[in-house]
């Protein structure tokens, strides 16, 4: 064959081997038509009606970005004030949501609803109906509307539990007003955790579905058309889309409406300890193999709780709840908030390397929590640990009340430099303990540390704002 004859040829069979190739991975590419088509209908456009612009904004609007100290960003609906109106005349923002069942009860998040005055659901239909919100539940961030129709298209629920990263997933909502707007997908990540306060008890999924404001309280479907998620935040220096979203699981927003159906809001369990995650430097101060680092490192244990009554100790490394093994600190809230209240639940720890497992009876999280604010106190110290870079004091009475101080015992830090303040310490911290010794006063402090040298690794029982944790301070080598 001629040279310019072969060069044809060959060029011919890379069009042909191309063509092929392109075609075979367009086959392999999911259709998602089918899934819009039939339960598209079941999406709806979600209104919420604030009587003054201001219960907008404090309630569950869009804040400036200053208002939110975090780089997590729920998506608060989308404000539809018209420009000229002024800021008594009131407001709206739109979210999403979708029917879960044909008497029209219909699923959405808490933060699209919280506090309005009223509210309008769109069917895709275009018929706009005035809902009534059932019951909320901001730990969870699941709100439960209840419309007054009848024949309503439905979702499929499915099953959160068996989502794997590398899934697709589709998402129909309504950002930025645009209803029914359609994006997909893969599952990125799951049993995400915050570490908020306010959603601890939520093992989020991650995807990098393109959803933005407004998308709020819309459905996230799986491949068979089930519904999967609730689409709730994200992650964004702007407050748009930015390749990263999260979900509420499925099945913990169905509990939650079972909950709201039946007694108007969510109970959780609780077993009363506070955790943390083990660090290197917190695995090496308790004599840990990095290989045996996981778990979760108990902080403290609530006096009367289940835990504290089933012989739990702070030190303690809870490594599995109920049989299902816990590796992060934020893996065991979510497990123990969807226990029922007066269970026993089998939890194992590991104390002094011997692993034993305890049954715990689970209590009932209260719902009116308060978020804890401790004084600092700044005054002189009558002694403590230059190793460690402390200076502490004795707790008077009235510093104990003032500091709203459960714990019994303790000093508090009065300066703080060198090792302890690279290790996160800071003034009006109460210390608890030096290692394994307990401490109540500035003698107990000095004695507990008497022995500290230099390239030690000491465990401190640290109290901060009514919550505490262990922290590891290292001491500088001379």
């Amino acid at each position: 064959m001629l040279p310019r004859a072969r060069q044809a040829f060959a060029v011919f069979i890379f069009l042909v081997v191309s063509s092929v190739a392109l075609s075979a991975g367009a086959a392999d590419l999911p259709d998602f038509t089918g899934i819009v088509q039939k339960y598209g209908p079941a999406v709806v456009n979600v209104q919420a009606h604030y009587n003054s612009a201001s219960e907008l904004s404090d309630n569950g609007g869009t804040p400036d970005d200053q208002q939110i100290p975090d780089i997590f960003k729920r998506f608060f609906g989308m404000p539809i004030q018209p420009p000229d109106q002024g800021p008594d005349q009131g407001a709206e923002s739109i979210g999403s949501g979708f029917i879960i069942s044909a008497d029209g009860y219909i699923l959405t998040n808490n933060h699209v609803v919280d506090h309005a005055d009223t509210v309008t659901v769109r069917l895709s239909d275009r018929r706009e109906l005035t809902a009534k919100v059932v019951g909320t539940d901001p730990q969870y961030d699941i709100a439960l509307l209840k419309v007054n129709a009848s024949n309503l298209p439905v979702v499929t629920i499915g099953d959160s539990r068996s989502l794997k990263p590398g899934q697709w997933v589709v998402a129909i909502g309504s950002p930025f007003g645009f209803d029914h707007s359609v994006t997909a997908g893969i599952v990125s990540a799951v049993g995400r955790s915050f570490g908020a306060l306010d959603q601890q008890y939520v093992p989020f999924i991650q995807t990098d579905v393109p959803i933005n404001r407004g998308n709020s309280g819309g459905p996230l479907f799986n491949l068979q058309g089930q519904v999967v998620g609730v689409n709730s935040q994200i992650f964004s220096n702007t407050g748009g889309y930015q390749g990263i979203a999260f979900s509420i699981p499925i099945d913990i927003a169905m509990n939650a409406v079972q909950q709201l159906k039946t007694k108007g809001y969510v109970s959780r369990g609780m077993i009363g300890v506070g955790v943390q995650d083990i660090t290197a430097d917190i695995a090496k101060a308790k004599g840990l193999h990095l290989s045996q680092v996981r778990g979760a490192l108990v902080g403290s244990v609530t006096p009367g709780s289940g835990a504290e009554k089933a012989g739990i100790q702070v030190g303690d490394v809870i490594l599995a709840y109920n049989g299902h093994p816990i590796d992060t600190a934020s893996d065991l809230p979510p497990l123990v908030g969807e226990t029922q209240p007066g269970s026993i639940a089998t939890v194992q720890i590991s104390r002094d390397g011997k692993v034993q497992n305890v049954k715990v009876k689970v209590g009932e999280l209260p719902r009116d929590q308060k978020t804890l604010e401790a004084m600092r106190s700044g005054a002189p110290a009558s002694s403590g640990s230059s190793a460690l870079g402390l200076s502490v004091q004795t707790i008077t009475p009235a510093m104990r009340q003032q500091l709203d101080l459960k714990d019994k015992g303790g000093v508090v830090i009065s300066d703080v430099r060198g090792a302890a303040a690279q290790a996160g310490l800071q003034p009006g911290d109460v210390i608890l303990r030096v290692g394994n010794k307990p401490v109540d006063s500035v003698a107990a402090f000095k004695s507990a540390a008497a022995d500290i040298k230099p390239g030690d690794t000491v465990l401190l029982l640290v109290s901060r704002d009514g919550a505490s944790r262990f922290v590891a301070v290292t001491v500088p080598k001379k």
